[in-house]
């Protein structure tokens, strides 16, 4: 099997395990949760066809369904952060004409690229299951603040893996 292949089956795996045994008992005031699933959506290769991109996406976010027990709200949160990422991609900038491995990494595409990229997937994302989970506009403002939020202590956390995950070469 391909070593890019075989990177993303572990860190999938790796990331669902952090979501549902760590990140999901991590609770601040009732609706702040970080959400570090998301950084396999981010991180998959520019050239993934979209039906890929879309079907690893539901799968990320029904796996965490499951252990939560939320009835579909991470799986089309996740299928909405996917279908966003590609027209925030253009959005931030072209992506390099490198080979077909080529991944949205921190180390691979720069600190301004890559927080611009990650804040507005993870805003896309945040936007979609707050609003699914309160499926009102009667507090709009509050759930644009859970919304503001939740994409900042999520994105935190998941800079956070990018520099610790990060090959020690770029690091330096």
């Amino acid at each position: 099997m391909n070593r890019l292949v075989i990177t993303n089956i572990f860190r999938f795996v790796a990331l669902l395990l952090i979501q549902v045994l760590i990140m999901n008992k991590v609770d601040f005031y009732g609706f702040l949760n970080p959400y570090v699933y998301l950084l396999f959506i981010l991180l998959l290769p520019f050239e993934n066809p979209g039906w890929l991109l879309l079907l690893l996406a539901f799968g990320t976010g029904l796996t965490v369904d499951i252990f939560s027990g939320t009835l579909g709200l991470h799986a089309a949160s996740s299928v909405f952060a996917a279908f966003m990422r590609p027209l925030i991609i253009k959005l931030v900038g072209e992506k390099p004409e490198y080979d077909v491995t080529t991944q949205p990494k921190l180390q691979q595409m720069g600190l301004k690229w890559f927080m611009t990229y990650a804040m507005l997937v993870t805003f896309a994302h945040q936007l979609f299951i707050n609003l699914l989970d309160v499926m009102s506009l009667d507090e709009f403002w509050q759930t644009m603040l859970r919304v503001v939020v939740s994409t900042l202590f999520t994105f935190l956390f998941i800079m956070l893996f990018e520099y610790i995950f990060a090959p020690s070469k770029a690091k330096s």
